[in-house]
């Protein structure tokens, strides 16, 4: 279509309503109904309908009928093929008929049935990933006109765009879903919830259902607010031992004068304050596994110690000369790098080996960003809990936002936006400013990471486009109209420094 032509006032009629349908993932229904009322006021119908294919049985449903007698035309279903609609879902093509009567596609049935009098019809189909998911169907113009070329081109846009938040919903709703179910059993445990929704995090779950049933020692390693103590709860709660306790230590919040009674007791009389004996922290989970956080911060003394447990699960309680045997499983944890400590000599060689028998690697936040949307979902629902809100979800910008951010603290830096949002928030969803991440982008967005003054320029005009089109819904057409440049010297930018949405 030539651009020069484009009614000014239909396309800002589509970049509102654009902007709408993305603006509110809480409500598949709220949105589809949402979709249809809006591919109406594009074509100017006089009714209109979207129909869904069931992958089950493939057949197609009228999910939303809008118009005198939609209520009724919601009890119809079509096979592939059947009718004008079934044409379009089969052949994944848009199609115009406007005088029905001519047309052996019609399927006057459900026209006659409900007592509606259909004329024209213009059929779009709805795609996620060239595969159709369904149909939308405007019946009849409002002024009695044709359906022409132009109605055509706007409701096929609208129709991709429809697709992918009708996408972006359903993720929306099965993320609540799975969340729900995993609350309710954390709810019924001390344990934390787990969210696992890319592959690298299922394949650290697969891992670690192979090492729980073991009573070796496991080395979990990764970025300070990965989410390590998690994984060691669910080794525990995987294991033999789920039925005793699970006792945690940080390594590293412990001051080194009362490390070594914390965690192997002493007796009565061992210091000036040892007024009577007391267990330690590998005593008390005698039966059960024991959690160090931080293994890489304990001093030298306190590793020999800590060996001969692990070798031997038997040690003497501080100023005693008794051997305590105890039967614990030993799950360790630490950001260091230990191979470079013990190069350094600030971590045994000895007790690495020990500890390393079955190492897990969790990856940084930003290498698994699949998992943003739920994780942000869980919290949002924790905080609205705590704060007696009912925020219902993000803005579009505000995913958008989570996404792209690189999240150096990882999860935990999630969690405490996410709380800090809800706080913030005086709208029905949270939306980027409330997120207040800008500010630590822009920080960072001077590092350019490129050898020569053309690389740098190079990072920042991809920066800028970016912001740019997210501002716009990535629409690329008010984009360049922002960024005061053609069309297509845009589309020509958007290869060349490789950005996509």
């Amino acid at each position: 279509m030539d651009f020069s032509s484009i009614d000014q006032g239909r396309f800002e009629t589509f970049i509102e309503i654009n902007q709408l349908i993305n603006s509110d993932y809480s409500s598949s229904s709220a949105l589809l109904n949402r979709i249809v009322e809006s591919a109406n006021r594009l074509a100017d119908g006089e009714a209109a309908s979207l129909l869904l294919v069931n992958p089950e049985n493939n057949r197609l449903y009228f999910e939303v009928a809008l118009g005198s007698k939609g209520p009724e035309v919601q009890r119809f279903s079509l096979n592939p093929g059947e009718g004008i609609a079934g044409w379009v879902a089969e052949n994944n093509r848009s199609l115009i008929v406007n005088d029905v009567d001519e047309d052996p596609r019609f399927f006057s049935d459900i026209s006659k049935q409900v007592g509606f009098v259909t004329k024209a019809i213009l059929a779009v189909p709805m795609r996620i990933k060239n595969t159709c998911v369904g149909v939308v169907e405007i019946i009849n113009k409002r002024d009695g006109s044709r359906f022409s070329q132009e109605d055509l081109y706007w409701v096929e846009i609208f129709s991709n765009q429809a697709a992918l938040a009708i996408q972006n919903s359903r993720s929306m709703e099965q993320a609540r879903s799975k969340i729900q179910q995993l609350q309710s059993r954390a709810s019924q445990s001390e344990f934390h919830t787990l969210i696992a929704e890319s592959r690298a995090m299922q394949e650290r779950l697969s891992l670690v259902d192979k090492v729980a049933p073991t009573d070796s020692s496991v080395l979990i390693l990764g970025e300070s607010g990965v989410g390590k103590e998690l994984i060691a709860e669910q080794i525990h709660l995987r294991s033999r031992r789920a039925g005793s306790p699970l006792i945690r230590v940080n390594c590293a919040a412990l001051p080194e004068a009362i490390l070594e009674s914390e965690l192997f007791g002493h007796v009565k009389g061992a210091f000036t304050d040892a007024h009577q004996e007391r267990r330690g922290k590998f005593e008390l989970a005698d039966g059960g596994t024991i959690f160090l956080d931080e293994i890489g911060e304990l001093p030298l003394n306190v590793q020999a110690k800590m060996l001969r447990v692990i070798q031997h699960k038997v040690f003497e309680k501080v100023g005693g000369s008794q051997s305590v045997y105890v039967d614990i499983r030993i799950i360790a944890a630490t950001n260091r790098n230990l191979e470079e400590a013990v190069r350094h000599g600030s971590f045994r060689t000895d007790l690495y080996y020990r500890l390393n028998v079955l190492p897990i690697e969790i990856p940084a936040l930003r290498d698994r960003k699949d998992d943003i949307p739920a994780l942000a979902l869980y919290f949002l629902d924790k905080f609205n809990r705590e704060t007696k809100k009912q925020i219902a979800g993000f803005s579009s910008d505000a995913m958008e936002t989570l996404l792209s951010y690189s999240w150096p603290g990882n999860v935990r830096e999630l969690e405490n936006t996410i709380e800090r949002a809800v706080v913030l928030c005086r709208e029905r969803d949270i939306g980027s400013q409330d997120l207040l991440l800008a500010a630590s982008s822009s920080e960072r967005s001077h590092e350019y990471p490129g050898h020569n003054l053309k690389d740098a320029v190079n990072l920042f005009k991809k920066h800028f486009i970016e912001s740019t089109l997210r501002q716009c819904g990535w629409n690329q057409t008010q984009a360049a109209r922002k960024l005061d440049i053609q069309r297509t010297y845009l589309s020509r930018l958007l290869k060349e420094l490789d950005i996509s949405r």
